[in-house]
């Protein structure tokens, strides 16, 4: 998956229109836009998803509302400060490619399509997945915790190509994408376990899924006690049949399989929740 960040007019003005108004002048701006083109500023509501098709050619059916956006003596600050996020968050992605191609091709093991990062103003506070291969992002980096950004990015991603599930199914999806980025890959780029990171709700079914993500890791059963020891959860590992199979699936067979046999893994490790515990 090769990736471009890009700033584009017509991207950052709609998110600026109709996303928060990140600043005084630009919510008296559009609300003057409002007061006096007010038809013309409801029409282009809908042209994000045209604009997203092909953001490089687009051309609006009436650039009245854009043009005066572009004019404004303080879009061209807005658009500068977009360009020098561009430039950090591509630091971020770029330091760290090596480990964002191997969660995807051994982790996620999904072939995902070229995209477009569209980078818009950080103070919009936004990720918008709107299609295939288009990303919108404008979020806060935490200075404390920049990869945090590239986490949410990839989690994204991972939700993106995998198919949704029934409203009962879509925990066990969100558990395993947890497993595979918030955990696993930042494990890997941080190079300190990150297992204990995630959604509070999602821990007991994380430590479930446990025994058997890392057989979908491929991590042979002789590791286990010190993958175990590294992420500080326990299980007894001579009641665990080793699932072979599960290092050849892919992440969203790996949830089909999870969701197919739910009842036995849940009630396996209810069993023996004195064996399986975070330490």
């Amino acid at each position: 998956m090769n990736t471009n960040f890009i700033v584009n007019d017509y991207v950052l003005i709609w998110n600026l229109l109709f996303g928060a108004s990140i600043s005084e002048t630009i919510y008296k701006l559009k609300q003057k836009i409002w007061d006096t083109y007010k038809n013309e500023y409801n029409a282009i509501f809908k042209d994000k998803d045209e604009i997203l098709k092909d953001y490089k050619n687009y051309i609006p059916n009436d650039d009245t509302v854009y043009n005066i956006v572009m004019e404004n003596k303080d879009y061209e600050k807005l658009k500068k400060q977009a360009e020098q996020y561009r430039i950090e968050i591509m630091q971020i992605w770029d330091k760290n490619k090596k480990e964002t191609d191997y969660l995807i091709k051994n982790i996620l093991r999904k072939k995902l399509p070229n995209y477009n990062i569209l980078v818009v103003n950080k103070e919009l506070n936004i990720i918008d997945h709107a299609n295939e291969n288009n990303m919108i992002i404008g979020k806060e980096i935490d200075k404390k915790e920049p990869l945090r950004i590239l986490l949410d990015m990839n989690i994204e991603i991972a939700k993106k190509h995998t198919k949704r599930y029934k409203e009962d199914f879509e925990k066990f999806k969100k558990a395993i994408i947890e497993l595979a980025v918030l955990n696993e890959y930042a494990t890997r780029i941080t190079g300190r376990s990150c297992y204990q990171s995630g959604s509070p709700e999602l821990m007991p079914m994380k430590r479930w899924l446990y025994p058997y993500w890392l057989m979908y890791l491929g991590v042979p059963k002789e590791e286990f006690t010190n993958y175990m020891m590294r992420d500080k959860i326990v299980f007894d590992i001579d009641k665990y049949a080793y699932e072979k199979e599960l290092k050849k699936m892919d992440i969203e067979e790996f949830i089909e399989f999870c969701i197919r046999n739910q009842r036995y893994i849940i009630r396996e490790a209810k069993e023996k929740k004195d064996k399986i515990e975070i330490l």
